[in-house]
């Protein structure tokens, strides 16, 4: 890469945690917020476990500051209330005194939200307010002002990929010199739509989600909101700030396969992890971590799996699943992996795949079951959307 991507905030809600800090001595407990629902009536309430946040949307709005009018959706408030922690946790004090954007990601946006209504709108004018939440772009443009961003704003939708598009696009951004400073992420509420969506697709577990277990039902949906703040060389140079680690490698493929599933022999997967190798001008022995995509789904975890040992080898190195912990939060999943990538590396951890029992019958890889400290200088994180959407990103310490 000609120009370095350096991280220097971050910020994220999910359901094993509020804070970044909340998050990561969830992952050092072995503490999973998978549950039952509590916040969304559903006649799967009870049928299925999910990794719901504990916080209604009244306590979000407090949590917030907003006043009683607002039309923000869940999603919009999750997102909001990472951003913000990212932004100070870079120490930004004047959000536009740079070149600055604002790159979200969401699958829900105010879905969750404006299905409820849905039977409603011609009747209740005090419901209507919501309508104009219904777009994913609303919960975009929502974040940034609610952070005070006055510059580019960008929404990218490409389903369980999209986070880790949004930091490739940022980072591109900032390489090509058309911002100096991007906030990067993503954020999913739990919402009626995505759960009889997938509840249709029959890969929702009943039970807590074991990824790469050869006896794997499904996914855990969860719900969660992380961003990254990406600055310029030139930005972290003047203000002599704290670097958590560099955004070295990125890549999107698409192995056009299906519409929900991913090819068998993961073409996308390993297309991508190829590229994100390549452009950070490492070779596969130089990663240390993978925090694989892992849904705990058949396709899956199967198709994941044979594209690492393409890549990788015999030599695939310590890998985990953190959707054990989190569910699978769609949009957002690449985001938090990311905050929990950045922790990896910060803090020479592997973080254990928990819940692994029965290594799959179809190859020998097994995942890192306990926590593990070694010597960490680069992480790779993989994220697989619906249509073959693949995208893989790589962290590293310089």
């Amino acid at each position: 890469m000609n120009k370095k991507v350096a991280i220097t905030g971050m910020g994220i809600i999910s359901s094993i945690g509020k804070t970044v800090e909340e998050n990561f001595d969830a992952l050092l407990a072995g503490r999973k917020g998978i549950s039952t629902i509590e916040n969304l009536e559903t006649v799967h309430k009870d049928v299925i476990k999910v990794g719901e946040i504990k916080l209604t949307n009244s306590e979000l709005e407090q949590l917030l500051g907003l006043n009683a009018e607002n039309n923000f959706s869940r999603t919009a408030m999750l997102g909001a209330y990472a951003a913000k922690q990212a932004v100070e946790n870079a120490g930004i004090q004047n959000l536009n005194d740079c070149k600055t954007g604002l790159i979200s990601s969401t699958s829900v946006g105010g879905m969750d939200m404006t299905e409820r209504y849905f039977y409603d709108y011609f009747q209740d004018e005090a419901c209507q307010k919501y309508i104009t939440a219904h777009d994913a772009g609303d919960s975009s443009h929502k974040i940034a002002e609610y952070i005070g961003l006055e510059g580019f704003v960008s929404t990218i939708s490409t389903a369980c990929s999209s986070a880790a598009n949004a930091v490739m696009m940022g980072a591109r951004m900032i390489q090509q010199g058309k911002l100096d400073r991007v906030i990067v992420g993503g954020t999913d509420a739990l919402a009626k739509f995505t759960i009889n969506g997938f509840k249709t697709l029959m890969i929702l577990s009943d039970t807590y989600n074991t990824p790469f277990d050869n006896n794997r039902k499904g996914l855990n949906l969860g719900e969660a909101a992380a961003f990254l703040v990406l600055e310029s060389d030139e930005i972290v140079q003047q203000s002599g700030k704290k670097v958590l680690a560099y955004v070295s490698g990125f890549a999107n493929a698409n192995d056009a396969f299906h519409q929900t599933a991913s090819s068998e022999n993961g073409d996308g997967a390993f297309l991508a992890m190829e590229k994100a190798l390549k452009i950070a001008n490492l070779e596969p022995k130089d990663i240390d971590y993978i925090n694989a995509h892992g849904t705990a789904t058949p396709n899956n975890d199967l198709s994941e799996g044979r594209a690492l040992l393409r890549v990788f080898g015999t030599e695939t190195p310590e890998f985990s699943s953190t959707k054990a912990f989190t569910g699978h939060t769609l949009a957002a999943a690449a985001a938090i992996e990311a905050v929990y990538s950045v922790l990896a590396l910060q803090n020479n951890i592997v973080f254990p795949n928990l819940n692994f029992e029965t290594p799959m019958e179809e190859f020998d890889l097994i995942p890192q079951t306990t926590l593990k400290k070694k010597e960490i200088q680069h992480v790779l994180s993989n994220s697989f959307g619906f249509g073959g959407n693949c995208s893989t990103l790589i962290f590293s310490k310089n």
